[in-house]
């Protein structure tokens, strides 16, 4: 029987999200990677179990994983992009914040997406018109808000646009503290949180570009009706780099402003 994409990018986040569970708790052994990055068995195992059920329904799709790279002949202009475990460390030290990216991008486009949450029985998905949340087999229209004011920073590494922007400046503008409320997750299950409107807005800096941290992400807050641009408001991935993911305008508009003003020549004392 056949099954289309949506539900495809579902259930194999479910099957990683399954996985990650799974191992909670237990005593992890890290693989090093680049720099102070590093992988566990539940990253590793998530990740067969998400392109065991991608590979066998779509057999000729390219996948691009966090773990096991390239895959695939890819041909076809479809192009499956998996992180298995986002929010690696957080989970390595028994923290539950944690998710599952799956996203499928055709045409240039991302499209498709599912942002699974392994502790909360939470998906978070888009076929690309809207955005929904499924708990308990039941679908949710996601709506973004501004009315919780937590904004979330991304202050990992690297940095490509410092000393011009750093999120970890915004902490300390008078306008920022006075407007917002910041919080810092180390998972981009928090981009899934703006399209849910449980934070008022991402901040992000680097180059997202076939990310797989982030293009699921990406694609529930433009199909949920956000503000999704780059640092300088223009479309992600046309300029500088970096993301700014709002509940609506004037959320958008004051980051923009925040942004602009670490320039050199406009930086607030």
């Amino acid at each position: 029987m056949s099954i289309n994409d949506e539900d495809l990018a579902v259930r194999a986040a479910e099957a990683g999200a399954a996985v990650v569970r799974s191992h909670y708790g237990a005593e992890l052994a890290r693989f090093g990677k680049d720099g102070d990055d590093f992988a566990t068995v539940a990253d590793i195992e998530a990740e067969r179990a998400i392109l065991a059920i991608l590979r066998a329904a779509r057999p000729d799709d390219l996948v691009l994983g966090e773990e096991s790279g390239r895959t695939g002949d890819g041909g076809n202009g479809r192009t499956w992009l998996v992180d298995p475990l986002c929010g690696t460390l957080n989970y390595a030290v028994r923290s539950m914040l944690a998710s599952t990216n799956v996203a499928l991008r055709t045409g240039g486009r991302v499209t498709v997406a599912a942002c699974a949450d392994p502790f909360n029985d939470e998906v978070f998905w888009t076929g690309g018109d809207t955005a929904y949340v499924r708990h308990d087999g039941v679908d949710r229209p996601l709506a973004p808000s501004a009315a919780s004011r937590l904004v979330d920073l991304n202050l990992d590494p690297p940095f490509p646009n410092r000393p011009d922007f750093l999120a970890a400046r915004m902490l300390s503008d008078d306008v920022f503290v006075e407007r917002f409320r910041p919080r810092v997750v180390s998972t981009t299950l928090a981009v899934a949180w703006v399209a849910a409107g449980r934070r008022a807005a991402y901040v992000t800096d680097g180059h997202l570009e076939d990310s797989v941290h982030f293009a699921a992400g990406i694609a529930l807050c433009r199909a949920a009706g956000c503000v999704v641009t780059d640092l300088d408001g223009r479309p992600p991935h046309s300029g500088r780099g970096g993301l700014i993911a709002a509940a609506n305008d004037a959320t958008h508009a004051t980051l923009l402003s925040l942004i602009a003003a670490q320039r050199p020549g406009d930086r607030r004392p």
